[in-house]
């Protein structure tokens, strides 16, 4: 048998993990050295997450009742994500259509609406929501004034792909027999997209769900302002009380939309 080499030379694969994890490594070294962290608090100071727990559990239920408001807030927040997602829903299939090349044979116009779109893409939620609270003031309008934004930006080019990627064949045999281009759009695209579009309005409803909530802390109204209202007066078993129900909410809501697109989609049509 041959002697084995003592010296293995590592693999360039090799070298790049450890210079990876060494430059990952200095990086989270400076960044608690210019925050003045220390990373080992987590385990030496975890009476504070205990003490905290103290004062969050057992969840003040009877809160829902003595305080009136709450379900009202579970209410707007359900119609906050409910009037977003319609509204934002239109006119993204609305500048969809208006964006789609087998729709709109102007590239200009397709250019134009396309960078509308991106713009409302790019904008960060809690901008736009910050915005039409100092315009419309604080409440659940300019959380859902901000959901129909957000709806346009999410799913504007998303539906546009799905215009785009009809099947042309029907539509050919429709415009060959003299249809005008309202027609083919009509007995042609439209039948094709719409079990798709309907189910991604659902899913946008679920996003929009969570979306109403976060906003409702930053002046959107709804139950994520009760949320904020019990944790500034240091109300913490009432905070317990509102994350139980807000989770129990997303739920029920997850579930209900998930169903309904498993049966659309499932389908492939519309009853």
């Amino acid at each position: 048998m041959s002697e084995q080499n003592p010296y293995i030379i590592p693999s360039a694969q090799y070298k790049k993990r450890v210079t990876a994890f060494s430059i990952a490594s200095v990086i989270v070294c400076l960044a608690c050295v210019y925050m003045n962290f220390n990373p080992f608090m987590v385990f030496t100071e975890f009476h504070y997450v205990t003490d905290l727990l103290k004062e969050m559990f057992p969840p003040n239920y009877k809160v829902v009742a003595d305080n009136t408001s709450i379900p009202f807030s579970i209410l707007l927040t359900i119609a906050m994500a409910f009037l977003g997602t319609l509204y934002g829903g239109i006119i993204a299939i609305i500048l969809a259509f208006l964006s789609a090349s087998n729709i709109i044979p102007y590239k200009i116009i397709r250019s134009i609406i396309n960078v509308i779109v991106s713009f409302f893409r790019v904008i960060p939620s809690l901008v736009v929501v910050l915005i039409f609270v100092i315009a419309v003031g604080p409440g659940p309008f300019a959380g859902m004034l901000t959901l129909v934004v957000l709806t346009i930006g999410t799913f504007g080019k998303l539906f546009r792909e799905v215009i785009e990627n009809t099947e042309n064949p029907p539509g050919e045999a429709i415009y060959s027999v003299g249809a005008a281009r309202v027609q083919v759009i009509k007995y042609s695209i439209i039948p094709q997209i719409l079990p798709t579009l309907i189910a991604n309005l659902l899913y946008a409803f679920d996003v929009n769900m969570r979306a109403a909530i976060a906003l409702g802390i930053f002046g959107g109204g709804g139950i994520g302002f009760e949320f904020q209202l019990a944790k500034s007066v240091l109300h913490y078993k009432d905070v317990t009380a509102l994350i139980s129900i807000i989770i129990v909410l997303v739920f029920v809501v997850e579930k209900l939309s998930d169903y309904l697109r498993k049966k659309i989609l499932g389908e492939g049509k519309l009853k």
